[in-house]
């Protein structure tokens, strides 16, 4: 695969996936202004990248093996003739002991619940919000591109337009909200040439669905 020409301000990882190998990659190269081509098939890119989740996973595994080797290890203990923990016989003493309305079961029984319906989410929701998937130009090989380099190139595009001082993009999974400066030419001039760059550029990213574009123009402030 070669590496498509682009500023060197432009250049972001797009992240790759080999369906067949199952596998993430990631690549060196730019977004392209060229639109690329596409399967019948997989147009749509076959929905939004899954996090691995690595962090969340590794430190509930380390949880669970701490709590469960410490219980182990007491048990084997009292199978050997030894008095259990302190803590395991405090802990069964205010089980046995306390009502289930005290305030401490309350919180212990919230908290629990709380990290219950955070694990939930985090198993049920793909994440990698900053992954704007692309369409699939061969059937194994999923592309996504960073929303910071898809925001890049839509500002180096809106930055060719004549009477453009200064540009602010903000790329959302749905929404482009382009912000630019214009210090000569009259507003709807410059504006109108934005929407057509700018339309040229999102079809240039190659994503599976299009963000809407908003585009808003202004004079320079004045200083002091």
């Amino acid at each position: 695969m070669s590496e498509p020409q682009g500023s060197e301000s432009t250049r972001q990882l797009p992240v790759i996936e080999k369906a067949a190998e199952s596998e993430l990659g990631r690549s060196t190269a730019a977004a392209d202004h060229t639109p690329l081509p596409t399967l019948d098939h997989g147009e749509d890119g076959d929905g939004r990248f899954w996090s691995a989740r690595r962090i969340p996973a590794g430190v509930l595994a380390l949880l669970v093996l701490l709590a469960a080797g410490l219980l182990l290890y007491d048990v084997v203990a009292v199978r050997a003739g030894r008095p259990a923990m302190h803590w395991r016989r405090s802990l069964a003493r205010e089980l046995a002991e306390r009502p289930l309305d005290d305030t401490g079961v309350l919180v212990g029984a919230g908290v629990a619940t709380a990290l219950g319906l955070w694990l939930l989410v985090l198993a049920a929701t793909p994440g990698l919000r900053d992954v704007l998937t692309m369409r699939r130009a061969h059937p194994d090989v999923r592309a996504g591109l960073h929303r910071n380099a898809a925001a890049m190139v839509l500002r180096d595009r809106a930055m060719e337009v004549s009477g453009v001082r200064s540009v602010r993009v903000r790329m959302g999974r749905g929404k482009a909200d382009v912000r630019a400066v214009a210090h000569f030419r009259e507003l709807d001039d410059v504006r109108a040439d934005l929407d057509a760059t700018l339309a040229d550029g999102v079809r240039g990213l190659g994503l599976a669905r299009r963000p809407a574009l908003s585009v808003r123009v202004a004079r320079p402030g004045r200083k002091g």
